[in-house]
């Protein structure tokens, strides 16, 4: 899949037509597979931003950053973890002058705002909590300030897709979404008590820098505590799942 992104002839380009970034949806061919994949080459920098949308009311930002490169080190880290089927594959390839993220496209059945808005309910609610757990965990993990329904993608077989992480991996340490993490996956808390500077600085390469690495462990670091202090209050069997 990945050499296939990152060989395959770009046939066909059209606007996604959601999400604030301009993503592209891609044709994409090598003579015997032929499948669609996103493109997204944003990379904005500004020192003060005013932001809005999403039903939220408009909050300013310092150093506010929009990039790209934060959808390949978010998929860095969630291999690391074993969350990687919990978001699309993405290469790193260059298109139409920009560089960006290419990545695959998934066979697609709502996003969580549509899902919302028509009541649906999960086939499994168990497998679709684990999944919200998992989720909320990573948004925390990369401090992931853009985590809207819009941004939660639904498979046929109703498995949850993270996408867009550009206005993730924030230099603030301080929980967010602490209100929503109540549970936490039993193979998710070990791996992430795991990581280490080396082993993110390896899997994200160069897409971010020694201080919003640092960001990411200190924050590791109050999420490990933050379960183990709701273990020692409500007990394992009712945190870990």
């Amino acid at each position: 899949m990945r050499d296939f992104l990152l060989t395959a002839k770009v046939t066909r380009s059209r606007d996604i037509g959601k999400g604030v970034t301009s993503p592209k949806r891609l044709t994409l061919s090598d003579g015997m597979l032929t499948n669609d994949a996103a493109f997204q080459a944003v990379d904005e920098r500004h020192t003060v931003a005013s932001l809005a949308g999403g039903g939220r009311a408009a909050v300013t930002e310092m150093n506010f950053v929009d990039s790209y490169r934060y959808n390949l080190a978010a998929q860095g880290i969630s291999e690391l973890l074993g969350l990687e089927h919990m978001m699309p594959v993405h290469v790193e390839r260059r298109w139409n002058g920009k560089k960006g993220p290419l990545s695959w496209w998934a066979d697609i059945l709502m996003d969580e705002g549509e899902r919302l808005k028509k009541k649906i309910q999960p086939p499994s609610p168990n497998d679709w909590n684990h999944q919200m757990y998992r989720m909320r965990v990573f948004a925390a993990l990369t401090r992931d300030t853009d985590r809207n329904v819009g941004n939660v993608l639904i498979t046929p077989d109703w498995k949850v897709l993270m996408i867009d992480f550009t206005r993730a991996f924030r230099l603030q340490t301080e929980l967010i979404y602490a209100n929503d993490l109540g549970k936490i996956d039993r193979t998710l808390l070990p791996r992430l008590e795991a990581l280490t500077r080396d082993g993110i600085k390896q899997a994200v390469d160069d897409q971010l820098t020694p201080h919003e690495i640092d960001a990411v462990i200190k924050r590791r670091d109050i999420i490990v505590a933050h379960f183990k202090k709701l273990i020692a209050e409500r007990g394992e069997s009712a945190v870990v799942s």
